[in-house]
């Protein structure tokens, strides 16, 4: 692989954005639509340790606006233009809302109707983004682990970093940690304004069709479009970490003169060597540019959690922090909720639920499972009709290396039914290429009732989706939701 002018690893001590918890000269009252969203419920934590006031509503009350509420941070149940008045919360200074909120809801129009600053969330990752030591984190897949990975391993090394995280990550018990080192945050494509966001490093983890073709909000019309959203952001930055095993990303990455790669491929600059498999994990050696800089292991199967971990320990030494420390804090590390979360046994079964959605993202946790040696057994829910009619044929073709997959309906996510897209095109693909253990169970009881007869010590179930397939995996092993 060609790359462009390299820059040496060096150290870099300007704090975060996001760091400690010194109240702001002068404090504003943010007020967040959806709160109780992964990413939103990060926003308020990092705000209200910054000194700002914080509340928020959300359509439903959850464990996570209990968990604000107990922080102190004040959230609604339901949405209103009330919200923005002197009432319950007191003036608001700042809404913040995504742009799949329509421009319409009386919330924003009463809040535009009465001066107030409505403020997209991509602004406000951009203010906590443009910093010279921030890291940004994008791609289609594997975003929330490398985040995650990043900031444990930065942690570890002693850089005490903020982070903004798609997911909680147990090191931290939360979706956001404060720290006065560098700022480490998910970037997540589906919001358009991604493209102009600005961070000193970017890291980049591949690029392929999610997001792609609807209407929505959060959808782009063309690959061409995303991808070219991926090349601003990338130019905007002042430097990018690339993986170098998926194609095309150099060509993405040609605005930017200031390109690293990591990856196994030969011409990596940081890489993974002598990968060493187990059913628990992997050991690997890492170097950079030929020289060693150590040993060190992934807790989590699957060769697409080698190239996360690399990653996160390029960063690390891009940062000059202790990348043999690093390396001990990610050994321990054993992932963010819902991707490749071990969650309990069933019959002397493994039982692990894993956010795998689009086809690539399910190979690899199907790969990751064959990792164990265990028999391979996947509830899978596809999601959203219009990924699914995309999508189909590859995820039938993502599925076939298990040895059992009991399939779910599909997962709306609020959108209309599409005619013809049915979960039955998985499983009659599947059972046309001659998989016999492809079983298509809506009944979610039926897959309970199915498992807890049939499971043994030499299985693994992966429950597998972005829907509420998750809550299947907590009933099988008997943890509480």
């Amino acid at each position: 692989m060609t790359h462009g002018t390299m820059t040496e690893p060096t150290s870099e001590s300007t704090p975060g954005p996001a760091a400690g918890s010194t109240a702001a000269s002068t404090a504003l009252h943010y007020h967040l639509m959806g709160i109780g969203g992964i990413g939103m419920s990060a926003f308020a934590r990092l705000l209200a340790a910054r000194g700002q006031r914080v509340s928020g509503c959300d359509a439903l009350a959850t464990e996570l606006t209990a968990q604000l509420v107990a922080e102190g941070i004040p959230v609604e149940q339901g949405h209103s233009a009330a919200h923005v008045s002197e009432a319950p919360f007191g003036p608001v200074d700042v809404l913040v809302a995504s742009e799949a909120v329509p421009k319409t809801h009386p919330e924003l129009v009463a809040a535009r109707a009465a001066g107030i600053e409505v403020r997209p969330r991509m602004a406000l990752l951009d203010e906590l983004l443009d910093v010279p030591n921030s890291i940004g984190v994008i791609g289609t897949h594997g975003k929330t682990t490398t985040t995650s990975m990043i900031a444990v391993a930065l942690a570890g090394a002693g850089l005490d970093p903020a982070a903004f995280v798609g997911g909680i990550v147990p090191e931290f018990g939360s979706n956001a940690r404060l720290g006065s080192g560098p700022f480490v945050a998910e970037v997540d494509e589906s919001d358009r304004g991604f493209a102009a966001l600005r961070c000193g490093t970017a890291v980049f983890t591949n690029a392929e069709d999610d997001h792609v073709g609807g209407t929505q909000a959060t959808y782009w019309e063309t690959v061409e479009e995303q991808h070219a959203g991926f090349a601003r952001f990338v130019a905007h930055s002042g430097r990018v970490l690339l993986c170098a095993d998926w194609p095309g990303l150099d060509a993405l990455c040609a605005g930017n003169p200031q390109r690293l790669s990591y990856g196994q491929a030969a011409g990596a600059d940081y890489r993974a060597v002598n990968l060493r498999p187990d059913a628990d994990g992997t050991d690997f050696t890492v170097e950079y540019r030929g020289t060693p800089l150590g040993d060190a292991r992934v807790g989590l199967p699957g060769t697409h959690n080698v190239l996360n971990a690399l990653a996160a320990l390029a960063v690390t030494h891009l940062h000059g922090g202790d990348v043999t420390r690093a390396a001990a804090a990610l050994a321990a590390f054993r992932g963010p909720g819902r991707r490749w979360q071990r969650i309990g046994e069933l019959n002397g079964a493994l039982v692990v639920d894993d956010y795998a959605h689009n086809a690539t993202k399910v190979a690899a946790a199907v790969q990751a499972a064959r990792q164990t040696g265990r028999r391979v057994r996947v509830v899978f829910q596809p999601h959203r009709y219009l990924r699914t009619q995309q999508s189909w044929p590859r995820l039938a073709d993502a599925l076939m290396d298990a040895d059992e997959v009991l399939l779910l309906d599909i997962a709306a996510a609020s959108e209309p039914p599409i005619e013809g897209i049915h979960a039955t095109l998985i499983s009659g693909r599947m059972a046309e290429g001659g998989h016999a253990g492809i079983r298509y169970m809506p009944d979610r009881h039926e897959v309970v009732r199915w498992l807890r007869d049939t499971a043994g010590p030499g299985d693994i179930i992966v429950t597998m989706g972005a829907g509420d397939v998750w809550k299947l995996s907590r009933e099988l092993a008997g943890v509480s939701s």
